[in-house]
């Protein structure tokens, strides 16, 4: 190819891509950014529904934005802040009872006390288990990423090592028994995330990265973005053009070029083709790999690793526009604070946690779904009209591909599910509704570019942890990977897109002749 126009040419204007951008050009380098959607974001976007009504899309909290990055690209000073929401959950049960977390523990524990006052005594050792737990977790969250037996070499001797043990070897549901007894509080705390079975050994390492690691973050860093998702992305992309990056949008990468062995450029559709020393891709790993490379550019058995990774733990999002507030008088009384509501998780009990994976295994859409609805709109009105709201429901869990029928077919079902599954709660929910909208997994692929629609690329479990999640550095020379899957995982964190420009520089300085 011809003269290198770019030291660095980024693809895809996702947010770990633009934070490695903001890296690479804050140390100097020319970096080109390449994104095919009309706009910069990636998955961090607000969708219209309806007029004036302007819901959160993939993401919708900031808990696990990273204080480091958020400060060293001065993030605040183009716009990102959050509204600190408390309580962080509140969950409703059939019986008319009721949980809250809050960021004060006790809190929390005055909550569990009223169900259970042996459930209350053995909260604070909960507690302190899954600090321990996402603590180990955290101290590699800015580093190369380290192999399992390093992990275990670090924790061997100190009191870190049982709950690491733990950690890889016992489901969530077994350790919820090991501490508490009512089976609301199990259902309030039953988690699995990207493991999707409760049960299964290492559910809770999984549970830890994803649920816990907040508490390692600055407080002021975590809720709901002012202004919406799509501010975090304006001050993202206003932080990369303040250090001189140059984004364009609207354009689709082809095919990464590659010549001797070494990334030197990319083409676009359309065949223009520009160089560059180093590409850098936050596009998911199969659609780097898979997509954009030339498969002869890479060994056989590194595609079929590439081709297995698992994207399996998938949701669906329903949006919607209200005309009113759901209504949880029944459980909190009349005249409440609406603010209570803010963030609902809906699951009864771990049972019914553990049928949503199982329809799911066996790709079903799950006839009860598990249900985590934030109202955004209650901290920003800016959202909606005076008086109405937005609703954005976490949804879990699908499968990409339905058995026997298309998503599609299976849309309508699926959508009244939701609808019906939260009217049990607040019995006013489906006569508020203005207009809604359903995005399955396919829907969430085809607009977004994330394969099977995961929302974290690919899927935070053990066998794809640390050193097994997808490298920054490619086997193919000057070609890297800064999105969600490489270390240490997915979520809004800008630790992939930080620790994959780290490496790009360490690179090129030895590079350097001395």
């Amino acid at each position: 190819m011809g003269k290198t126009q770019y030291d660095a040419i980024v693809i895809g204007a996702g947010h770990n891509g633009l934070v490695c951008a903001s890296y690479l050009a804050q140390e100097g380098l020319s970096v080109l950014v390449l994104e095919r959607l009309n706009r910069t974001g990636g998955a961090i976007v607000g969708e219209t529904i309806h007029p004036g009504f302007t819901v959160p899309y993939c993401p919708y909290v900031c808990h696990m934005f990273q204080g480091k990055v958020i400060e060293e690209l001065d993030l605040p000073r183009h716009g990102y802040a959050t509204y600190p929401y408390d309580p962080m959950a509140f969950q409703p049960f059939p019986d008319g009872s009721y949980l809250m977390s809050w960021h004060d523990d006790d809190q929390t524990l005055d909550g569990i006390r009223r169900l259970s006052e042996r459930d209350a005594r053995a909260f604070p050792a909960w507690n302190a288990f899954w600090e321990r737990a996402a603590g180990i977790l955290y101290r590699y969250f800015f580093t190369e990423p380290p192999t399992f037996a390093q992990v275990t070499a670090d924790v061997r001797g100190t009191p870190d090592e049982e709950v690491w043990e733990t950690m890889l070897t016992v489901g969530v549901s077994d350790l919820l028994d090991l501490y508490f007894e009512d089976d609301r509080v199990k259902a309030f705390f039953v988690e699995a995330q990207d493991m999707g079975d409760p049960s299964a050994p290492g559910s809770v390492f999984s549970v830890a990265y994803i649920m816990w690691m907040r508490r390692f973050n600055k407080p002021e860093y975590f809720g709901i973005p002012k202004g919406g998702m799509n501010a975090v992305a304006a001050a993202l992309t206003d932080a990369a053009q303040a250090r001189g990056v140059e984004i364009r949008t609207g354009v689709s990468v082809e095919r990464v070029l590659v010549e001797d062995g070494e990334a030197c450029g990319v083409r676009l559709v359309g065949g223009e083709e520009i160089c560059s020393a180093v590409v850098v891709s936050n596009a998911d790993p199969k659609r780097t790999y898979l997509s954009l490379v030339d498969s002869q550019s890479l060994d056989d058995g590194f595609l079929r690793r590439i081709t297995n990774l698992r994207t399996r733990a998938n949701c669906v999002k329903f949006l919607a526009a209200l005309s009113d507030l759901p209504d949880f008088s029944r459980y909190l009384g009349p005249g409440y604070d609406p603010k209570l509501t803010t963030y609902v998780r809906i699951c009864p009990s771990v049972g019914y946690f553990q049928a949503s994976w199982d329809a799911c295994r066996q790709g079903r859409p799950a006839a009860h779904p598990l249900i985590r609805m934030q109202i955004p709109s209650l901290w920003d009105p800016s959202l909606a009209p005076p008086g109405q709201h937005v609703v954005s429901c976490w949804t879990l869990y699908y499968p990409r591909h339905p058995v026997g029928e298309s998503w599609n077919e299976a849309r309508e079902r699926v959508t009244e599910s939701i609808i019906s599954t939260l009217c049990d709660y607040a019995p006013n929910f489906r006569d508020t509704l203005v207009a809604w909208t359903l995005r399955t997994p396919e829907d969430i692929e085809t607009a977004v570019g994330m394969t099977d629609g995961n929302i974290r690329h690919i899927d935070v479990v053990p066998s794809q942890a640390f050193s097994r999640r997808v490298a920054y550095r490619a086997p193919i020379a000057q070609l890297y990977l800064c999105g969600a899957g490489t270390h240490p995982g997915g979520e809004i964190t800008g630790a992939p897109g930080h620790n994959c420009a780290q490496a790009i520089l360490r690179d090129m300085r030895q590079e350097q002749p001395r």
